[in-house]
């Protein structure tokens, strides 16, 4: 079975409003700037040059040499910081959790676009700098979302109790989940390239940021990936002024509630508060609640006057820190980026945000979905061909396509329509005879008709069932090869960490994957390891 893609659109896994974002529906356009074509960012880069305030790029630099510190990193990632302090480069930036060894798959495939589109956009425009950043969400506080990972069909926890910044947790107690985690993994030589990054990011690490960079480095440093904490006091004095007009004038909350309106006729994915910031310390990370001419820390004692937050904001910026609306401005106002590359998730809520942007005077970055896979193993793609799938079948959601391989195997057809359309030429001469008597009769017409398609409807429903019985033993095969591709009847990407393939591919896995995704186009791709 040859290796092939599916549109995003005809994938059935995007909502209908990346759908209508990639199909570029006049109703959105205004709620994005450029769309990413490699022809648009001419146009991106202008607006950024002329937008963007390059004396955020010294702190920028000083900040990622002083977190790279301690880490060996390869010269391409060396060359790139030093870039950054140049004001013909540009970043294309995604971001993700500090999921523990990486999370589920498309945390590769996030940071693959991000260094391809760099290397797409060097080519195209040469006389500028590209540089892959990868934002690591340091000062969410969802510690639930991101302490397992699965491997082979199981569930790997890290049980601990988080209440503050996720990148500030300790370490401490990795050591006995990284000894179960290391039994199942064998002892092949792959599997010993795995232990020793394991062990090297979250054991000889003290916090869970450091122990993030150290593995993200170990995957992509080659690459020339930039990997950026922004929970820091050098980098916030920059989003002073913008955390003080939220706080006092609560901008972002009155221009994404206009922006909600625009996209009534869709799921929206975010809501935002009144104070769109939460206030961090050490292990407390709460929500900013403005009441009664006061602000308040929420589910604590700590209150301030405005007088008493501004100069706090002054002193001590690192104390504030944005949530999901705000976040994305941080971004925007230290980086001079261009793109932001995410899942379809993170672009439907970035769609909600360029009017706040406009509000702000800020350029309003590119977004692109970010590449999907499906990875499929050679055993795989041959059970497909013998059981006559294509990657468009397997696509199908489990009950749609046990139905179309139920009818396609049947030695009869399952279909009962040439009866339905026979029944509805005899009512047909019904409902003319019943014109020319009682007009009761025609209600007895009518009750009957009903009772007759719903009969026809019943039998077809149990004939399917009967032949699905019948034909047990072969869907079973297809059921199981579905579910081996769709864990849990749910993206491979969203399920499977990466450690799973890199047994059987070792560093191999990487640079194909490197190799075969395209991110400025909008397919799912199928690719053999």
């Amino acid at each position: 079975m040859p290796t092939d893609c599916i549109s995003y659109q005809t994938s059935g896994y995007f909502s209908k409003l990346m759908q209508d974002y990639l199909d570029q529906k006049s109703e959105l356009k205004p709620l994005y700037n450029n769309f990413p074509t490699l022809e648009n960012f001419e146009k991106q880069i202008a607006e950024k040059a002329a937008n963007f305030d390059n004396n955020n790029r010294i702190p920028l630099v000083e900040t990622l040499k002083k977190q790279y510190h301690h880490i060996e990193i390869s010269d391409s990632t060396k060359q790139n910081i030093e870039l950054l302090g140049l004001q013909n480069t540009y970043t294309i930036t995604t971001g993700h959790q500090l999921n523990l060894f990486s999370g589920p798959l498309y945390f590769l495939y996030k940071i693959i676009s991000t260094i391809n589109l760099t290397k797409e956009l060097k080519l195209k425009y040469p006389s500028n700098n590209f540089v892959p950043v990868y934002w690591m969400a340091t000062e969410d506080h969802d510690f639930e979302e991101i302490n397992y990972f699965n491997f082979k069909g199981k569930k790997f926890r890290w049980n601990k109790e988080s209440t503050g910044p996720v990148g500030r947790l300790s370490t401490e107690g990795l050591a006995e989940f990284f000894e179960i985690y290391s039994k199942e993994l064998g002892s092949s030589t792959n599997a010993n390239v795995l232990k020793k990054v394991f062990e090297e990011a979250y054991l000889k690490h003290e916090n869970l940021a450091d122990a993030t960079r150290f593995l993200a480095n170990s995957l992509f440093g080659n690459y020339g990936l930039v990997i950026l904490d922004a929970d820091d006091a050098n980098l916030k004095q920059a989003f002073i002024p913008y955390i003080k007009e939220e706080l006092e004038q609560q901008t972002s909350f009155k221009a994404v509630q206009e922006t909600i309106e625009q996209l009534k006729d869709y799921t929206v994915q975010v809501n935002p508060r009144e104070i769109n910031l939460f206030y961090i310390e050490d292990d407390l990370r709460e929500r900013i609640i403005f009441e009664n001419d006061k602000y308040f820390v929420n589910n604590t004692r700590i209150s301030f006057s405005k007088d008493e937050i501004l100069n706090v904001l002054e002193s001590n910026p690192e104390k504030f820190s944005p949530n999901v609306i705000m976040r994305p401005l941080y971004q925007e106002i230290i980086l001079p980026n261009l793109c932001y590359i995410g899942g379809g998730g993170e672009i439907a809520y970035w769609l909600e945000l360029k009017s706040f942007f406009e509000a702000v005077k800020i350029t309003f970055p590119m977004l692109l979905v970010r590449n999907s896979v499906l990875l499929s193993t050679e055993k795989q793609a041959k059970k497909a061909d013998k059981l006559n799938l294509t990657w468009a079948d397997l696509f199908t959601k489990p009950e749609n396509l046990i139905n179309a391989i139920t009818h396609k195997l049947s030695a009869f057809p399952i279909d009962l329509t040439p009866q339905k359309e026979i029944l509805e030429k005899q009512f047909e001469y019904l409902y003319e005879l019943a014109q020319q008597t009682d007009k009761s009769f025609t209600g007895a017409v009518k009750a009957q008709e009903v009772k007759q398609k719903k009969g026809l409807d019943n039998l077809e429903k149990r004939l399917l069932k009967a032949q699905k019985r019948k034909l047990d033993h072969e869907l079973q095969r297809v059921t199981d090869l579905q579910f081996e591709l769709f864990p849990n009847q749910s993206l491979q990407e969203r399920h499977t960490n990466f450690s799973e393939f890199y047994l059987e591919k070792g560093e191999q896995l990487i640079p194909l994957l490197i190799q075969k995704l395209k991110p400025l186009e909008n397919n799912f791709n199928i690719i053999m390891i």
